[in-house]
């Protein structure tokens, strides 16, 4: 495979993020960060230097599916919470060696609980009410730490025509000032099987990849024309 990112520096987040209730209990998201992962093996075959932000218990390359050159290229970061998500992110992109390249596919947690009990809520009671207030968005914040990065964010709906999809990514890019989006619905996502949409600001279709191992070239592709 051609080394055609090499030299370039790739941050990818992946994965879930969650919040606690109590001690014992967390409200988290369905994310695996398979695709985060597929992502960072694809740029490490293709000579980058990648640090993957992944949130908890995601899947992660294993050393035995990497060379020693493409392990010395490869930093992990865990996170858990939104808060060490934005904490992690701000160090790594305002830091000496910024990314050219960030490809946000974490699935951020948009609500979070407005308290967090530090014991463990009782088992006996018949109701419990739990209040959810708005988390920061990371993806804003990104935009405003690495301005001249090149910004790659990810785009989930569930249901939608392939218009009203299409039209809640661009706005969202445009709001988020990101490069591209990758538009997916969650409905046509089954394993390897990840139908999605790469789009430009412009609403050019870029191209439409069908697993995530095509995601995964298709974007490697666009980021070594765009750098």
């Amino acid at each position: 495979m051609s080394h055609d990112l090499s030299g370039r520096r790739i941050l990818i987040t992946s994965g879930p993020t969650r919040a606690d209730i109590d001690a014992v209990r967390l409200i988290c998201n369905r994310s695996s960060g398979a695709l985060g992962c597929r992502i960072a093996l694809e740029a490490l075959a293709r000579g980058a230097e990648v640090t993957l932000v992944a949130g908890a218990g995601s899947i992660t390359p294993e050393r035995r599916e990497l060379t020693e050159d493409e392990a010395r290229r490869l930093r992990v970061l865990p996170v858990e919470t939104v808060i060490d998500v934005l904490r992690t992110l701000e160090a790594e992109l305002t830091g000496t060696a910024p990314p050219h390249a960030i490809v946000h596919a974490m699935a951020v947690l948009d609500y979070v609980p407005a308290e967090t009990v530090s014991e463990k809520t009782p088992s006996g009671r018949d109701e419990w009410t739990l209040r959810l207030v708005r988390s920061p968005k990371v993806i804003r914040s990104i935009r405003d730490w690495a301005p001249t990065a090149c910004l790659v964010q990810f785009k989930l709906e569930v249901g939608l025509s392939e218009e009203a999809l299409i039209r809640a990514a661009l706005t969202s890019l445009k709001r988020n000032r990101a490069d591209l989006v990758v538009a997916n619905d969650l409905t046509q996502i089954r394993g390897e099987v990840h139908p999605a949409l790469i789009l430009s600001p412009d609403g050019q279709i870029l191209a439409r990849p069908q697993t995530k191992s095509a995601i995964a070239r298709t974007l490697c592709d666009v980021l070594v024309a765009r750098l």
